[in-house]
């Protein structure tokens, strides 16, 4: 599930981020050029609108299936595998990408940000094995597949809250 290509009219200020960068233990993979969302986070891949993201560490775009009238993607530049191998390191980068979602749903018109779903495909449930965020909204309206492929408690999706305490109850008992 890579980016699609999207009109917009003017300029995205994705083109010149605001602020913001990783810490330390973000920077787990660089640039891998056989991986569409690294082609796509370093411009390689000119076909993805880029829509506006305040830090210069992720970007976000639109997903080409969507499975909801909104359906973003929040992606790291930096390649790191997938969810299952985030660290409580990785803790303020989800944080970032969580923030990223909320605010590319109240960009787009997005009224009701109590009806969004955000997570992340579980190993070995990946397509492309680039950590990103599934952001979607409104949840209520997704479709008969959309309710599976992006379900609550299954073995194939968990979502970003339940990542974070994860990720939090690790960091406690290490």
């Amino acid at each position: 599930m890579a980016g699609e290509q999207g009109g917009s009219s003017g300029s995205s200020p994705a083109a010149t981020p605001i602020a913001g960068s990783g810490t330390a233990g973000e920077e787990d993979g660089g640039y891998d050029s056989k991986c569409v969302f690294c082609r796509i986070t370093h411009g390689v891949e000119t076909g993805t609108e880029l829509l506006p993201c305040e830090y210069e560490d992720l970007v976000c775009f639109r997903d080409i299936r969507p499975g909801a009238p909104h359906h973003y993607l929040v992606v790291p530049k930096n390649h790191i595998g997938n969810c299952k191998t985030l660290k409580s390191e990785h803790i303020p980068l989800l944080e970032r990408m969580i923030a990223v979602g909320r605010a590319i749903l109240q960009w787009s018109k997005c009224t009701d940000l109590d009806d969004i779903r955000m997570g992340f495909h579980w190993p070995p449930f990946c397509s492309i094995s680039h950590l990103h965020l599934h952001v979607l909204a409104p949840a209520s309206h997704l479709g008969f597949l959309s309710r599976m492929i992006y379900r609550i408690n299954s073995y194939w999706f968990i979502t970003a809250e339940q990542l974070m305490e994860r990720l939090k109850a690790e960091s406690t008992t290490s």
